[in-house]
């Protein structure tokens, strides 16, 4: 069977190659935002979907020719994509990309080994050699299909290799070698054998820097050379925070992974949980989301099981000695008491619950 895998790496490409590489991020906007006005024209009068090709725009912008083409005819297939799940109603209309966004990126694709690694450089269409930091290397085996290069809003350059390979994962059984998560908003989370995560709130930690950075920031004259250096620190604080967590999500996931055949994780609607608890930055903080995600892709490729237990399981007001439902629990009751006698910790008592709900379906 057939996989993808994506390796991502920092990239410092010299002064030409910057040039180029922003060229190309203003080249594929202008590009995504022409192919959308006409689309939209076609569709406010006929009704249709309807894209046009970025050769055609070549005729009347020449400048458009001393890009990747394949990084054009990628966006070509976004705008395609946008409109399609707008047209199945699973998303609303497109909007314009603007030139003020701090993140830039293109998509280019491999075509007769035109994108490889050699003598610890990358080659890229157009790009030529790029100095790269190989802090890990992709096996011999494995397909390079397409790069992605993107801009950090603190000045970063950083590629995305996917990569394709072909394994026989074969599923590893359970054998009741299972953990239970419950999300914790302080530590994370609490597992079924009573471990905690005790995430660092990597945000918290640097809040009252980032603060102070911003309140420099916002005495600078917008768009002066003061005003970006300062929005650069700021956007390097945030790319600290970003960095710190994601190390600690990656390492502790793959503990898990290692240590337990399968995790059982409630489906929560995190965006929701924040909205309506009030606690936006905590839950943006913990970042379970991309824990989740980590958790669930490591599993794929370690013939691993995630189970997903629905976000309405009262794992929480559920006993897990006598299976009794507590329903006048609140969110200040951090002790579960139950009428049978059983006291125990709230988040650990719902890992336990977790834990069994998910033996419960793996063995269906």
């Amino acid at each position: 069977m057939k996989y993808n895998k994506a390796y991502k790496y920092r990239i410092y490409p010299d002064n030409l190659q910057e040039e180029l590489i922003h060229k190309t991020f203003g080249c594929t906007r202008f590009v995504f935002n022409q192919i959308l006005a006409k689309a939209k024209e076609v569709y406010e009068v006929e009704k249709k979907n309807k894209i046009i090709t970025p050769a055609t725009l070549k005729k009347e912008f020449e400048f458009l020719k001393e890009v990747d083409s394949l990084a054009l005819a990628n966006v070509q297939l976004n705008v395609k994509k946008a409109f399609t799940n707008f047209f199945q109603k699973r998303a609303k209309f497109p909007k314009f990309k603007s030139k003020k966004n701090n993140r830039k990126s293109y998509t280019t694709n491999s075509v007769n080994n035109s994108i490889r690694i050699e003598k610890g450089k990358l080659k890229i269409p157009k790009l030529g050699f790029l100095k790269i930091k190989l802090h890990r290397l992709i096996p011999e085996e494995y397909i390079i299909k397409s790069v992605t290069l993107s801009q950090e809003p603190n000045g970063a350059y950083y590629v995305s290799i996917l990569t394709e390979f072909e394994a026989d994962i074969k599923p590893v059984p359970v054998n009741n070698n299972i953990v239970g998560l419950d999300f914790s908003m302080k530590e994370l989370f609490v597992s079924s054998d009573n471990q905690r995560a005790d995430y660092p709130r990597f945000f918290r930690i640097l809040e009252s820097k980032l603060a102070k950075a911003q309140r420099v920031l916002s005495r600078r004259k917008k768009g002066s050379n003061n005003w970006y250096k300062q929005k650069k620190k700021v956007a390097s604080i945030h790319q600290k925070v970003k960095n710190c967590r994601k190390d600690f999500l990656h390492k502790l996931s793959t503990e898990l992974i290692e240590k337990y055949n399968a995790v059982s994780i409630e489906d929560l609607n995190m965006k929701g949980m924040s909205q309506a608890l009030k606690f936006g930055k905590s839950v943006s903080d913990n970042g379970w989301g991309i824990f989740t995600a980590i958790l669930q892709y490591k599993a794929l490729f370690s013939g691993k099981t995630i189970v997903k237990i629905d976000k309405f399981f009262p794992s929480s007001k559920r006993c897990s000695c006598c299976g009794a439902i507590k329903s006048d629990l609140t969110l200040s009751d951090r002790v579960f008491k139950c009428d049978c006698g059983y006291i125990v910790d709230r988040d650990y008592n719902a890992s336990i619950n977790i834990k069994n709900e998910g033996l419960a379906i793996l063995s269906v």
